[in-house]
This record gives structure tokens, C-alpha cells and sequence, in this order.
């Protein structure tokens, strides 16, 4: 009997443990490790007949440092991370699918600086046994694709959920939301954002102009000290016994993140529970928000990833997130949007379309 992958091959990102394949998770401390088994996510893609095509570049430990893939649009721009190899990939077309994570915006800000489709799903929707982890409450697992059907036959397949909208369903009821730190938008997604709205209500969707709730102004610090707090946690046997071989800025990120009091971290997390709470109330009649991606194209140079501020609200909302590739900006490099909802299996947020 086939399963819904039968024969389709996914690149997996590094930090993915494989069996038949070294997982050195971007660092040097583990060049050459195998692990003797799969990551449970792969060992479902196995199962559903997915391939393993092959491990795909990472940053150092799913952080900052970046390995040597480059934008497939122009090499001398970045292709975001942590995820880099995965966007790379799909947007390149060396693969229909591919694996990555987020923590913050290692899958949307690559699927947006490559023009590849990327899938957040909620959190828990796959499992992470087998991932190399920096934060016990953030990291989630996902995918990219080629196009929206597909991410949604990948995840669904993984996670045993229907997520397939079908052609003639409802129309959506949209958000438009800039966000509180819509000042970071470069003049692309500013211009984008001047007539996306438009653009959606062509399609049928009904569309509103949305704010963000309180709480949800202190989400991107409370998400920068949730994640400093616990990557030092969950990478403490390397701080401790390979400092040496850890590069920065993650050095210093780590032992900044050791400093961090947990009255400090509970409170982050007040934050986060507080907001979860009250968006699914607050968006009332609306399924879905649609927000930017990130600031804008890809940036020139290879020595960073780019800016996660509209990231991190999402990952730690905990809710899907999808980036739909719409257009390029000046350079010629894709740019596109982001669609939110509340934390949870549906899929009524895969409807979102441009026609």
C-alpha cells in the first residue's frame, strides 16, 4: 500500500536526527556524528513514503552563525536561517518539500527572503523527538514547499490532519494587520502593504483593518527573553565542556542567557499566556490574520540572517504561520506575506489565496 508521500523526496534540516545520515546540527563539535536513529517526524515521513533526500545546511545550532548556502535568486545576498538550506532548496527547486524549524523566524524569513512557501504549523502538531532542541516552550517543526497545497499535503501526512482546503470553500474573513513594529518595514513591504488589502478583497476574501490587542506589544521582548533563557538551558552541556568551539554572537548569547533570573523568564511567559488568551476572542468573526513576513528583500551579504521582528510575536503565540511569496522588491528579490491564526489544528488559515 502507498502512502500520501510515496516517492517524494524533503531535504532535512541539520539539526534533524537520521539514521543513514551524519546530523552535526551546524556546529563543529559535531562533525561526523550518526545517530543511531530517526527523528520521529522522519521516521513518519518514512512511513507515509517520503524520501530522504538529503540534510540541508543549518545555522550553528538552529542560531546565528550561518553555514554556506546562499539566496538562490542572487548569491550574494542571504537566504535567511536557520533554516537556510531548506528555503534554498524548495525555492530552487532541488526538492518539493523540505523540513525546518522555528524557534523564531527560521521558517517564515527564509521561505519569504528565497520565494518558497513556509509552514509553521502550532505548536506540538509534529513532534520534536529527535530535534536537536534551544527552547523547550518555542521550538516548532514545519516544512516548505512549492505551493500551499503541497506544505498542507506534507504536514498533513506527518500529522495525520486533514489540512487540504478545499477549491470551493468559504471565502476567508482577513485581518490586515501591520503590527506594532511596522516602522521596521523596508519601502517594498511598505508599498506591498499599501495595496495588499485590494488585492485580497479581489479575490473574495472579506477584509478589515485589525490592531493587535495589548498585550501583544511586549510579545517580541517577552519571545527574545524566552529563547535566551532556554537555548542556555538546553545547550548547556556545550557551553560547559566545549566553549571553545561555540562561535559568537552565540557565545556570548548563552552566557548572557545563564544571567537571565527566572522571575524575569515567568514573567515572559505571563506575557505569552496572557496574549494567547485573549486572541482567539479577539478576532472575533475573523479567521486569519495576514501580517508581513519580514522587513523586506533578502539583504545583501552573507555574515547575517536577517531581522526576525515579525517573527517573533508568532512563534511565541504558538499559533500557524504561512508565507505566501507575492511579488519582488527592487533588487529583483522575492518579498511576499504572512498569514497568522490562533493555536490549533485547523486549517481554515490555508485559505488565504491571490486567486
Amino acid at each position: 500500500m502507498q502512502g500520501p508521500l510515496h516517492g517524494l523526496p524533503a531535504g532535512v534540516k541539520d539539526v534533524i536526527e537520521t539514521c543513514d545520515l551524519p546530523t552535526e546540527y551546524g556546529s563543529p563539535i559535531y562533525a561526523g556524528h550518526r545517530p543511531k536513529a530517526d527523528a520521529a517526524a522522519i521516521a513518519l515521513m518514512r512511513r507515509a513514503g517520503g524520501l530522504v533526500l538529503g540534510k540541508a545546511v543549518t545555522t550553528e545550532f538552529a542560531t546565528f552563525q550561518p553555514g554556506p548556502t546562499t539566496n538562490p535568486h542572487n548569491p550574494a545576498h542571504t537566504p535567511g536561517g536557520s533554516s537556510s538550506g531548506s528555503a534554498a532548496g524548495v525555492a530552487a527547486g532541488m526538492m518539493p518539500f523540505a523540513f525546518g524549524t522555528q524557534t523564531t523566524g527560521s521558517i517564515i524569513r527564509p521561505a519569504s527572503f528565497c520565494g518558497a512557501v513556509g509552514y509553521k504549523p502550532s505548536y506540538g502538531t509534529l513532534p520534536t523527538v529527535g530535534v536537536k532542541a534551544i527552547s523547550y516552550c518555542l521550538d516548532t517543526l514545519g516544512g516548505f514547499a512549492r505551493s500551499v497545497a503541497d506544505a498542507a499535503l506534507f504536514v498533513g501526512a506527518l500529522s495525520g490532519r486533514a489540512l487540504a482546503v478545499p477549491a470551493d470553500g468559504p471565502a476567508p474573513k482577513i485581518g490586515f494587520c501591520r503590527t506594532p513594529y511596522f516602522e521596521a518595514a523596508l519601502p517594498e513591504v511598505q508599498a506591498l502593504f499599501a495595496t495588499l488589502a485590494d488585492t485580497l478583497a479581489k479575490t473574495g476574501a472579506s477584509v478589515r483593518d485589525y490592531t493587535l490587542p495589548a498585550p501583544f506589544g511586549k510579545m517580541n521582548d517577552a519571545q527574545d527573553l524566552v529563547w535566551r533563557y532556554e537555548m542556555a538551558r538546553c545547550l548547556s552541556d556545550e557551553h560547559r565542556r566545549h566553549r571553545e568551539r561555540i562561535r559568537e554572537p552565540l557565545l556570548g548569547q548563552l552566557d548572557a542567557g545563564l544571567a537571565v533570573p527566572a522571575a524575569d523568564y515567568d514573567a515572559a511567559i505571563g506575557v505569552a499566556r496572557e496574549a494567547r488568551a485573549v486572541f482567539a476572542t479577539a478576532l472575533g468573526e475573523l479567521d486569519v490574520l495576514v501580517v508581513p513576513s519580514a522587513p523586506g528583500e533578502a539583504p545583501a551579504g552573507l555574515t547575517a540572517t536577517g531581522n526576525p521582528a515579525f517573527n517573533r510575536t508568532w512563534s511565541l503565540l504558538g499559533g500557524p504561520c504561512v508565507h505566501l511569496p507575492f511579488g519582488t522588491g527592487p533588487k529583483g528579490l522575492p518579498i511576499g506575506f504572512q498569514v497568522v491564526g490562533p493555536r490549533g489544528p485547523a486549517a481554515h488559515w490555508l485559505q488565504v489565496r491571490l486567486g
